[in-house]
């Protein structure tokens, strides 16, 4: 199956167009070896198609040893579990650090609820604040995944800067 991979990105905070809030969503630190970790991704992935929907638990396991120091937050919606976020930091030499958005999304029974938009707020104002010297913060996504999800990132402020095509596994 081919796909469309989009990436997109955003270079100051002064980009970012938030989203009308939410009252009840939230986004907390989650300490990577809590359950939700891999339950949320999976929740999320299925529906699209992502690899860690189908991972065995050897290889979820060789996966955290590859992404030791990837960073996850949960999205709460009154207090339940609607989504989660992971991010890269990529140091860089000069121009500051990046953070990549490596995993964005709400679990299936909160899409369609309005809370794409604030959630993707509170993801990308956190990562502006992961570390110091943020100078840009990039994601990708596909032709795979939710249809509005590359519209909320462009109406929230993000840039696309390459695409490409390419054969799905």
């Amino acid at each position: 199956m081919r796909e469309t991979v989009t990436y997109v990105d955003m270079a100051t905070p002064g980009q970012l167009v938030p989203a009308a809030p939410v009252p009840g969503l939230t986004l907390e630190p989650l300490d990577r070896s809590s359950p939700w970790v891999i339950d949320l991704q999976v929740r999320i992935g299925a529906p699209h198609g992502w690899k860690c929907a189908t991972r065995t638990p050897e290889q979820w396991a060789t996966w955290a040893a590859e992404h030791p120091d990837r960073l996850f937050w949960l999205l709460s919606y009154e207090g339940t579990p609607a989504g989660l976020v992971a991010y890269d930091l990529h140091p860089q030499s000069a121009g500051g650090a990046e953070v990549e958005i490596e995993t964005f999304g709400l679990v299936p029974e909160f899409v369609g609820r309005g809370l794409g938009g604030h959630a993707l707020t509170l993801a990308l104002r956190q990562a502006w604040e992961l570390t110091a010297g943020v100078s840009r913060i990039w994601l990708h996504t596909s032709s795979a995944d939710h249809p509005n999800a590359l519209p909320n990132y462009h109406r929230r402020g993000l840039r696309t800067f390459r695409t490409e095509e390419r054969t799905r596994d």
